[in-house]
């Protein structure tokens, strides 16, 4: 049985930029989205347009670059929006208008002072609208995540009914659990007239720490589409982590789900974001952090040793990282004091071994973490340093 494709929308752009402090300038995202479409992301949302001339300019400069992916503007479900990114993507090989409005009884009430048949009326206008732009229009229902599924259906066809291609389901303050997530996307797949004509994108925030759960569990229950970024940066505590959705489907083969991402670059494209928004990628961060392959427990680091498998799920270089770290630390074992040792050109007996790993565990319960200079001085202080260097 073949793989569904499910398609990666890369949002570091446009939802990753709204990270305080981390304004990016066109020069800086056009850098970025060629490296997007290198490591073969489908779609880039590349800005909200009409938010500011630099936007529309940056996404118009994204426009002319992108050679492979879709670029996508953001707009309200106002027409002067939807002409305004019309315009940045003229340009583009693949154009995407993503439109919307909010859904939720709370913004419905509170944001809109409108009624829900209001909404369906303006959600179906803005629809046609940017429909008489492109052919691609991607709809969101904001914070679908706390909208009656009932509702939710119905605003969806109308979306289908105007010409939407994309059905964007964001849980946008990152409330649902992964059950109900993914029962929302079962229920609108099984009960929206002319679902078969778009496809179903989850947009899951991570307040809770659910994103990445709630995205997988969104296409295994019939989604096609995963909204994320880069490094997980987004608003707030962030949006679905690309690097984590791409190697969970690559990882477990038996979902029959697979992306176009050449997981060899999510590393370099992590590092590249990182530097060029000036975010620090938290060290234990999943797969692209400092630490995913980093072992220091004495009992990790002698299973790794033997076998990279035995705590090692992902093998480094599928994402781009040279090889698994063994870092010497007082919790250490002599497996992996032998292995670091032979690294910097000390072939040690077990006897020496013995003698050698006394004294580093000395050195050791004073530093965090020994260095390569540090083992050469940890031998040479040793009491059988003359044995080990006439060997």
């Amino acid at each position: 049985m073949s793989k569904s494709q499910i398609q990666i929308f890369d949002t570091t752009l446009r939802d990753g930029e709204q990270v305080p402090g981390c304004k990016l300038n066109t020069e800086q995202k056009v850098t970025i989205a060629e490296q997007l479409d290198l490591l073969g992301v489908d779609v880039i949302e590349a800005g909200f347009p009409i938010s500011s001339p630099g936007d529309f300019s940056s996404v118009s400069a994204v426009s002319e670059v992108v050679k492979n992916a879709t670029v996508c503007g953001l707009t309200r479900a106002v027409e002067k929006d939807i002409e305004v990114a019309a315009e940045a993507v003229r340009n583009a090989k693949k154009p995407r208008i993503h439109t919307g409005i909010g859904t939720s009884d709370s913004h419905i009430k509170f944001k809109f002072q409108a009624t829900r048949e209001e909404i369906l009326e303006r959600a179906f206008r803005a629809v046609k609208y940017a429909k008489s732009f492109v052919e691609d229009v991607e709809f969101y229902a904001e914070d679908a995540g706390r909208t009656e599924n009932e509702y939710l259906a119905r605003v969806c066809e109308q979306a289908i009914k105007a010409g939407a291609t994309v059905l964007n389901i964001p849980d946008t303050t990152g409330y649902c659990l992964p059950n109900e997530y993914g029962a929302k996307i079962k229920y609108l797949k099984e009960n929206v007239k002319g679902i078969e004509n778009a496809i179903l994108s989850c947009h899951c925030h991570n307040d809770l720490g659910l994103a990445t759960a709630n995205s997988i569990e969104g296409v295994i229950q019939g989604a096609r589409q995963i909204e994320c970024t880069i490094n997980g940066i987004g608003e707030r505590a962030g949006n679905t982590a690309l690097e984590e959705v791409v190697m969970v489907l690559k990882q477990h083969p038996y979902l029959d789900l697979d992306t176009r991402v050449n997981t060899t670059l999510l590393y370099e494209t992590s590092q590249m974001v990182s530097q060029h928004m000036g975010i620090y990628t938290q060290p234990n961060k999943a797969i692209v952090g400092s630490n995913a392959f980093a072992h220091s427990s004495g009992i990790h680091q002698d299973g790794v040793i033997k076998n990279r498998e035995t705590y090692e799920i992902i093998d480094p270089k599928d994402v781009g990282v040279t090889e698994s770290a063994i870092v010497l630390t007082a919790r250490s074992g002599r497996a992996a004091l032998a292995y670091r040792a032979k690294k910097v050109g000390y072939e040690l007996t077990k006897l020496q071994l013995d003698e050698v790993y006394a004294n580093f565990l000395n050195f050791a319960d004073r530093k965090k973490e020994i260095k390569d200079n540090d083992i050469h001085q940890i031998i040479e202080t040793s009491k059988v340093f003359d044995q080990i260097v006439s060997a």
